[in-house]
């Protein structure tokens, strides 16, 4: 279990661990404003692209093997992203982080469901994964700031390679060797390339937009080859024999309608540390610890959430009406941040968000989560678990893509105009939120009208009273 949560805690730390750096990864490497965000992007995309298929592996040729290669190419690709001396180096080694990442995190819930079979146990176990995913984010905050304002940002990818050594070889003594099924024609590599490389230009139409414009020849030749990738893409889920995303999976309801929810959401919600450090550092002039200590609130509140009071709360009123007023509280979250003043202060213009957007996002993540997996038969629910997460990196590199041009093109065009460059971004910044505010809100109409309330259980008998209620908490 340590080593799993240890493989784990790099790539939920390596997600967050960036964001504080990412002024002075600019200024030193020299990326614009709007491509400073491929340095997060050039991670997500791999890592939501080949989550699936990753996880297919891990049924193919055996759990333990995918886990050991995918942290040994976390760790090499994380030695390079430090070494890195130009955009071009760095964003390649963080391509092959994501492929890393992607191929460890794919198995690693998998591997833990299978070591704990007694609901009790199990609950523990999901408890604490959950926990260390949770607590990756707050560390990795506190250590971006830590690190990049003492030593460099070099030392935020080189802390990763002595964690992943010491884990990848106390797996290889350690974790379990399992047979997998063997390789065959259920691979649908050519899905995986299909959807990865979809995505990537996607995103990079989109990003690139704050320089070329939405019109232009460069823009439209881009985004209709990424929407032609995609039409080939369920072309090849139509007709292939084991599809990556077989299609009756978006004929279950709560399947459909929990992605849908949580693509939306994330969308919105994860563009609040990235804009919100550029704002504290931009505007408000807080130095790497000074932001990492900034938006570790949000963190703290998700965390004690999801571990303690969510469940509960879902218990007690139902995934779904939880998952509402989460919704409602992160929307009041972001609208607050739109707020935001060129002469603000932190406790006056960010604190009092990131309350409502921790609390929200912890009640949601569980509720969620809940609800897919209702929606899902027995034989289905590995599948719908890889495509909840896969939809998450997803919306996650599509929503930063989309705000941050946003904010940056309105900066560039007030600032050309004669605006100050404080004014000028803050107003790129209260843009962005309030869009991201706006797909959250689209989130919740998503919820009402296709989520279903997951039917109760029958009453168990008095004898099994007890394990009924162990299985439910787990």
């Amino acid at each position: 279990m340590a080593i799993l949560c240890a493989g784990q805690l790099m790539v939920i730390l390596d997600g967050t661990i960036v964001n504080v750096a990412l002024p002075s990864i600019q200024s030193d490497l020299g990326f614009s404003q709007s491509s400073l965000a491929w340095v997060v992007n050039a991670y997500l995309i791999p890592f939501g692209g080949l989550l699936l298929l990753s996880g297919r592996f891990g049924d193919l040729i055996g759990r333990k093997r995918v886990f050991t290669t995918g942290l040994t190419v976390f760790t090499a690709a994380s030695l390079l992203c430090g070494l890195a001396q130009s955009p071009g180096m760095l964003l390649v080694s963080r391509f092959v982080q994501g492929v890393g990442g992607a191929v460890t995190s794919s198995v690693t819930l998998a591997m833990i469901v299978t070591m704990f079979t007694e609901p009790k146990e199990r609950a523990k176990a999901i408890g604490v994964y959950s926990f260390v995913q949770s607590a990756g984010g707050t560390i990795g905050l506190l250590a971006g700031g830590v690190l990049t304002q003492a030593i460099s940002w070099h030392w935020i990818f080189f802390v990763n390679v002595p964690i992943g050594v010491v884990a990848v070889l106390m797996a290889a003594r350690k974790l379990s060797a399992e047979r997998g099924t063997g390789l065959g024609k259920s691979t649908d590599v050519v899905g995986a390339v299909l959807i990865t490389a979809a995505l990537m230009g996607a995103v990079y139409t989109i990003v690139e937009t704050a320089d070329y414009g939405w019109g232009s020849s460069h823009t439209l030749g881009f985004g209709l080859g990424s929407i032609a990738l995609i039409i080939a893409f369920v072309v090849r889920q139509l007709k292939a024999e084991a599809p990556l995303l077989p299609p009756r999976m978006f004929r279950l309801r709560n399947v459909s309608g929990a992605l849908g929810t949580h693509t939306l959401m994330i969308s919105g919600m994860f563009s609040f540390q990235f804009l919100a450090v550029l704002y504290m550092q931009n505007v408000l002039g807080f130095d790497q610890v000074q932001t990492g200590f900034g938006v570790v609130p949000v963190s703290i509140l998700i965390g004690l959430m999801s571990l303690f009071l969510s469940p509960r709360l879902i218990a007690r009123f139902g995934a779904k009406t939880v998952l509402l007023a989460a919704l409602v509280l992160i929307v009041i979250g972001l609208g607050a941040m739109g707020q935001v003043s060129a002469n603000g202060a932190y406790f006056t213009d960010v604190f009092p968000a990131t309350l409502p957007l921790g609390i929200g996002f912890g009640m949601a993540m569980p509720s969620l989560a809940g609800l897919a997996m209702s929606g899902a038969t027995p034989k289905d629910s590995g599948l719908a678990s890889g495509m909840f997460n896969t939809m998450q990196q997803v919306g996650a590199a599509l929503g930063l893509a989309i705000l941050s041009t946003l904010a940056a093109s309105h900066a560039k065009n007030l600032i050309a105009d004669g605006t100050a460059s404080g004014t000028a971004y803050t107003s790129g910044y209260q843009l962005a939120f309030r869009v991201a505010a706006c797909f959250v809100l689209g989130a919740a109409v998503v919820a009402v009208t296709v989520l279903r309330t997951p039917p109760k259980p029958q009453a168990a008998p008095a004898v099994s009273a007890q394990p009924a209620k162990d299985t439910a908490s787990a």
